[in-house]
């Protein structure tokens, strides 16, 4: 999965957070919704513009993230 093409990052959109897609529906409002207990199945309900490989994406761009900050020196 390219998640280069599924999150974007745009200066004036949600103030510059990672977004899927363009839209307006943050990385980070994902990853909260999937805390919270949300299955893929209600997320992509509640946000049918949504697919599952944008949720997917959207993990593997906070896998990725955790990667790179473990890597940083303390």
């Amino acid at each position: 999965m390219d998640i280069v093409e599924r999150i974007t990052v745009e200066p004036d959109k949600r103030g510059g957070k990672p977004c899927v897609r363009g839209m307006r529906i943050a990385v980070v409002d994902v990853l909260d919704y999937l805390a919270s207990g949300m299955t893929h199945q209600e997320i992509l309900a509640d946000f049918p513009e949504l697919t599952e490989e944008d949720i997917l994406a959207c993990l593997k761009f906070a896998a990725d993230r955790e990667r790179r900050l473990a890597r940083l020196p303390a």
